[in-house]
């Protein structure tokens, strides 16, 4: 198995979609035709960047493996390879999700699993 790719939703759309079995997306991956995911290592910045302080956000760990083709590697910001999936995310892709709450600083407080 690759290293996971991760992607941050808000709880209540996570609830839809465990209820529908598939995460469609969020309005933006919606507009741009496939669903954003981040490294690990790209994953603070698109906290920062794309949800600085919003709350009630959960992180989800994906296997990029279970993906299939669907998962393509494109250059997006600063010309980095971001993963992108171009089909909905089944549930049993999905290895786990934790809270990301935000800190007294205002930013996101990752879990342990995420390096500092």
């Amino acid at each position: 198995m690759r290293a996971l790719i991760y992607k941050i939703v808000t709880g209540e759309a996570w609830a839809a979609a465990e209820v529908q079995g598939s995460f469609d997306g969020a309005p933006v991956d919606l507009s741009d035709g496939y669903i954003h995911f981040s490294t690990e290592a790209q994953l603070r910045e698109t906290a920062a960047k794309h949800f600085a302080g919003q709350e009630d956000l959960l992180l989800v760990a994906v296997d990029p493996d279970a993906c299939g083709a669907a998962l393509k590697w494109e250059v997006s910001r600063g010309g980095a390879l971001f993963p992108h999936l171009y089909a909905k995310l089944p549930m049993d892709t999905v290895l786990w999700t934790r809270p990301l709450p935000l800190g007294e600083d205002g930013g996101h407080i990752f879990p342990p699993e995420i390096a500092a």
